[in-house]
């Protein structure tokens, strides 16, 4: 998000909160809702776990977007350490600012050495900007995919957000003057440790039914005609049934209707399914699966269903 946000206090309700996602284009169900008004209110971070593609980021962008609040996303990665996901000191300023200093003269040792690790040198990381006051109130902090750290990152961020503070030695402790609000994504890949869980409050996204995708695909693909968008979100619902590598998620049933629509597409056939299987599957192997009679026979097949 760019800019300040018009802050907006957390909504009364669990339907009102899905009235506000909804009109950011976010389409949830009543467990979720349920949940996440239930972390608004009581100021818990949001665990959310699922498959890839069900979701899970766009409800934190959603949120962000629904409160007027900054969206700070920590994108988490094998190898991430707390010094990365916090701060860093800008060596490279540092050494312009030591150079400068031996060309004028040289400066007092002490000084300098406080002056080189001062706010002016400090880089903030998003574990360190959510922890900053903001006018617009605290942000929504994204730690997405927490599954692809390991067990002592996982460590440090139960501490942070146990009291939502950090320690830097060269400044001191920095302590959040408002708790932000933390919604943390898995795609379980692997295990997350229980202790972090508890932490939070915990949900699972899964697919939505075909009815759900249909308000989804309407709410962020508008432009789609019905006959297209119907026999688009039954032909994906079909290919979540099948012995796929990698199913595929709500964001490939969006990507899929807009390559549709920028082909003037009206409606599906075994021609434009071969051409564009790129937007939906993501490995060759299942796109050969599809490949030739396949995807004739589930084309035919969810029409006989649709009627």
């Amino acid at each position: 998000m760019s800019g300040t946000p018009n802050q907006t206090a957390i909504p009364p309700s669990i339907d009102a909160l899905r009235a506000g996602l909804s009109a950011e284009g976010y389409i949830c169900g009543k467990s979720l809702g349920t949940v996440a008004y239930l972390a608004l209110s009581l100021g818990r971070p949001l665990f959310l776990e699922g498959e890839a593609g069900t979701g899970k980021t766009e409800i934190a962008k959603s949120i962000a977007a629904m409160l007027g609040r900054r969206l700070i996303r920590l994108q988490c990665y094998e190898g991430l350490d707390a010094a990365s996901a916090v701060y860093e000191w800008n060596f490279a300023a540092q050494m312009v600012a030591i150079r400068a200093s031996e060309a004028a003269g040289g400066a007092d040792r002490a000084s300098l050495t406080a002056d080189l690790f001062s706010q002016d040198y400090l880089i903030e990381r998003p574990l360190l900007q959510a922890m900053r006051p903001d006018p617009a109130g605290a942000p929504v902090l994204l730690i997405d995919e927490i599954d692809r750290t390991d067990e002592p990152f996982e460590a440090f961020l139960l501490e942070a957000l146990s009291d939502f503070q950090v320690t830097i030695p060269e400044l001191g402790q920095i302590k959040a003057p408002e708790p932000p609000i933390v919604i943390l994504t898995s795609n379980r890949t692997r295990e997350v440790h229980d202790a972090l869980k508890r932490r939070c409050l915990y949900h699972w996204v899964d697919y939505p039914d075909i009815t759900r995708e249909m308000e989804i695909l309407h709410a962020r693909v508008p432009q789609a005609a019905e006959t297209l968008s119907r026999e688009v979100v039954a032909f994906v619902q079909r290919l979540r049934s099948e012995d796929l590598f990698k199913k595929p998620g709500v964001a490939e049933t969006i990507d899929w209707a807009k390559c549709l629509l920028a082909l003037d597409v009206i409606e599906l056939s075994p021609e434009v399914i071969a051409d564009t299987l790129g937007a939906i599957l993501k490995y060759q192997d299942d796109i050969a699966r599809l490949q030739g009679s396949e995807a004739k026979r589930i084309l035919d097949e969810i029409r006989a269903d649709l009627g």
